[in-house]
């Protein structure tokens, strides 16, 4: 058994017990405390920031306009949010790997009209137009993603001429009508259904079921493998503060119409590809790349092909948004896509955490992102500011959010 022992002046020597590790429990304290301040000083804080900054925000809004926090209001803010964070976290994925895709706003706009002329002008079935839809839009992607490993053409060049060219094509598709507007189908549906009170007890009492059972599966594997599990205590605090924060959610929505099933598709689209990132294979793959492209090349990975798969990915995701943004407006013209829409899909998942330089992200940045921005616009809005003060503020935050990521990234 070893011993650590100082010599006291004057005194006998002390003794101190070591723990399991060899270290006294001081020591290890201390240095605990010492590297969780050095990751703070990174920059590495998570979603902190953006946490804070909500509840900032929150709290002005609702202090300007007690209509904000109201049920009514929050629903229509998840139902503004789910299309374009659908988008973006498409883009998340892309700015992982250290691209970036600038067509994803007119991609979903395109989207939008071709589910039009599809579902309205030809009669096709409203579930097989949607499907047809989103592998349109894969295949976008794929093209893009093929000219950017096969040509040699950057990816911002390739996808600016796609927001031009794709451009041309939705209002190619749209004729001189300029819009379509949609009757009652499953396509409206998306965002005009709204979960009662059981149903969303139910699922809300399945997540939290669902979450705890994954840690206490992560931890039984880092026991096996010889390292140090989170105690049952820190998962039980995890799978409370889940429970509380979505009864909070429902008790609000319930309120008002319930709550939407976009929003549901939104959350678990960003959970899904949260999985897909920290769990397999190809997650590593993409962060890998991103984090070191020649790296990853020796490594064995085939970075090619990942390039290709995030473009595809993205442009899906943009479909996808198409979709739902044409459900929640009834309609499409030749405006879908343009505007902002790009803005805020970038903003968020760079406000949230991703780092425009690659490697380094979480699937949630795109929903954090997206709460924070679709807040201040609709906070804005219930304000009746004007447009440029919104684009301007967006502008600012986006500026600070990207200057600390340069920050954090010169630091490392």
């Amino acid at each position: 058994m070893t011993h650590s022992s100082t010599q006291a002046a004057g005194g006998p020597p002390t003794i101190s017990a070591p723990d399991s590790a060899g270290e006294r429990p001081s020591t290890r304290s201390r240095r605990q405390e010492a590297a969780s301040w050095g990751r703070s000083r990174r920059g590495r804080l998570g979603p902190l920031p953006v946490v804070v900054g909500l509840v900032i925000i929150w709290t002005i809004f609702q202090f300007k306009n007690d209509r904000f926090l109201s049920a009514q209001n929050l629903t229509d803010l998840a139902l503004q949010i789910a299309s374009t964070g659908t988008i973006a976290v498409g883009l998340f994925m892309v700015l992982v790997v250290g691209e970036i895709d600038l067509s994803v706003g007119i991609v979903s706009g395109l989207a939008g009209a071709i589910l039009g002329v599809l579902a309205v002008n030809n009669g096709v079935n409203a579930t097989l137009a949607i499907v047809a839809v989103v592998l349109i839009t894969l295949l976008i992607g794929v093209l893009h993603g093929l000219i950017v490993v096969r040509v040699g053409v950057p990816s911002f060049v390739v996808t600016l001429a796609g927001l031009i060219g794709w451009q041309g094509l939705e209002l190619y598709v749209l004729g001189n009508g300029g819009s379509i507007n949609f009757p009652p189908s499953v396509i409206t549906d998306l965002t005009s259904t709204f979960l009662g009170t059981p149903a969303a007890v139910t699922l809300g009492a399945v997540l939290c079921i669902g979450y705890a059972a994954t840690l206490q599966v992560a931890s039984s594997r880092r026991a096996r493998a010889g390292l140090r599990r989170s105690s049952p205590l820190s998962n039980a605090l995890r799978v409370l503060l889940l429970a509380a924060l979505l009864a909070l959610a429902i008790f609000e929505l319930e309120r008002d119409r319930g709550v939407p099933l976009a929003l549901l598709i939104f959350i678990f689209i960003v959970v899904l590809v949260d999985i897909v990132m920290r769990k397999t294979q190809f997650g590593r793959h993409v962060l890998a790349v991103g984090g070191n492209r020649e790296a990853a090349r020796r490594a064995g990975i085939p970075v090619d092909r990942i390039r290709v798969e995030v473009l595809a990915f993205s442009a899906m995701m943009a479909g996808v948004g198409g979709v739902l943004s044409a459900s929640r407006l009834l309609s499409v013209s030749a405006s879908a896509g343009t505007g902002d829409t790009l803005l805020n899909a970038i903003a968020a998942v760079v406000i949230g955490g991703t780092s425009l330089f690659g490697g380094r992200g979480s699937a949630y940045s795109a929903l954090l992102g997206m709460l924070l921005i679709g807040s201040i616009s609709n906070g804005m809005d219930l304000l009746s500011l004007d447009s440029s003060v919104k684009l301007m503020i967006t502008g600012i935050v986006l500026l600070l959010a990207v200057s600390v990521d340069a920050l954090s990234r010169a630091r490392r």
